[in-house]
């Protein structure tokens, strides 16, 4: 490969910020530059890459079809290099922090708890979490952006461990004013019949709803609406007349406040595994090992 012909990163932030700020003038002013400096590193990407990525159409400036591809590829490199940084200032800040990824649900229902008595229990520790999808999470811990992992689904890579955490279950749920609040047994076949608010396709939970369904005969069912926060589908569940397969963490709760009604269902249960998962290279982090302890502490207190 010739490193050579390579565009900078001051280029491509360039043309980034002309794009997404709406003009020469006020990408200068984002980048703290003059605007003769943005048109110059302009055309440097055009010469690096043989062909020309913006034309002025009236008074605007537009990106050509070329130009929307190297658009493209400037936001995945840059946010790949403000990662990169973030890694490199974790790794300076010393060996007392915890990467730790979640999924959605468990995010917004499980790691609150968990954090308070970790942060209790070991102050000198600090764990920086964020929220996502399997799959990007996945990715973070096989490429060592990220330490440890709380999942619904237990990822498949050889580079990363996974371990039993929890059990849990999916429940069939509806509130109130739903028609079957109260009943007894659903006959399976009446799954069809609901008009349902579930998760979005590409979660983790609606994966292996959507399977465990199909297992049955089951291919599709009402589906009203998608929704991103089971915390929404729960409120949705409790003010109307829907019903949605939810995890028993979630709306453990609710049921015992009697808000919500598990509609138990002839011949289905949906029961699965959360997942604890690390990279090797992580098995002798002290974080690591003490925040996993307080894992298997809470998790025997729930039986």
């Amino acid at each position: 490969m010739e490193y050579r012909s390579l565009p900078d990163l001051k280029g491509l932030a360039t043309l980034r910020a002309v794009v997404e700020r709406g003009g020469v003038e006020e990408a200068a002013q984002s980048l703290h530059v003059g605007q003769p400096a943005v048109t110059k590193r302009l055309r440097a990407l055009d010469t690096c890459y043989g062909i020309k990525l913006m034309q002025r159409e009236g008074r605007r400036l537009e990106l050509t079809p070329a130009g929307k591809r190297v658009y493209s590829y400037a936001r995945l490199v840059l946010d790949h290099q403000t990662t990169l940084l973030d890694d490199l200032e974790f790794l300076q800040a010393g060996q007392n922090r915890l990467r730790l990824e979640v999924n959605f649900s468990i995010g917004e229902h499980l790691l609150p708890t968990l954090l308070i008595a970790f942060a209790e229990a070991h102050p000198e520790y600090r764990i920086e979490s964020r929220m996502g999808y399997t799959r990007r999470i996945q990715t973070r811990l096989a490429t060592g952006m990220a330490d440890l992992a709380l999942l619904e689904q237990a990822p498949d890579h050889p580079d990363v461990l996974v371990q039993k955490w929890l059990d849990d279950e999916l429940l069939l749920v509806c509130g109130p004013s739903h028609t079957l609040w109260g009943s007894g047994l659903l006959p399976v076949d009446d799954l069809r019949l609901l008009d349902c608010v579930l998760r979005e396709a590409k979660s983790s939970m609606r994966i292996l709803l959507d399977k465990a369904l199909a297992d049955i005969g089951i291919e599709r069912l009402s589906i009203a609406m998608e929704v991103g926060s089971t915390d929404t589908i729960v409120e949705i569940l409790e003010h109307g007349k829907h019903v949605s397969f939810l995890p028993r963490f979630a709306v453990k709760d609710a049921l015992a406040a009697g808000t919500l009604y598990h509609i138990k269902i002839q011949g289905l249960r949906i029961k699965r595994t959360l997942w604890i998962a690390r990279t090797r290279s992580n098995l002798n982090s002290a974080v690591s090992e003490a925040f996993v302890e307080l894992l298997r502490e809470k998790s025997h207190a729930k039986e």
